[in-house]
């Protein structure tokens, strides 16, 4: 059985890598090398990340557009460098266990209810 915690590792944090990641290239034209500085990975990560090898699919959850809509405030505090990378991290993270998308991602990695904890 696996606990949150380990879905948050494996599954959600790649996630939120690869959204933020995606929305600082896209929406704001950076640099996948200074994307790679901000978050203290490789230039190879993020290319991962933009190429989806890393982060798992969960476009179809229903709150899925609502969990975009922080990602993109988040990416626009970072490249206006209103806030550092590893705040907004935390920031979604929360976002996610609070508007339902890691029972979700729990449900569909495990194939079982997500413990109460979430």
């Amino acid at each position: 059985m696996k606990i949150p915690c380990e879905i948050v590792v494996w599954q959600v944090l790649p996630l939120i890598r690869r959204e933020v990641a995606r929305e600082l290239v896209s929406g704001y034209g950076m640099k996948q090398a200074e994307v790679a500085r901000r978050f203290g990975v490789t230039d190879a990560a993020i290319s991962q990340y933009l190429t989806k090898k890393r982060g798992g699919e969960y476009s179809s959850a229903e709150m899925y557009d609502q969990f975009l809509a922080e990602v993109r405030e988040s990416a626009r505090r970072i490249a206006e460098e209103d806030s550092e990378f590893d705040r907004e991290m935390c920031s979604l993270c929360g976002t996610v266990k609070k508007i339902g998308l890691l029972a979700e991602i729990y449900r569909s990695e495990t194939g079982t209810m997500p413990p109460k904890c979430l």
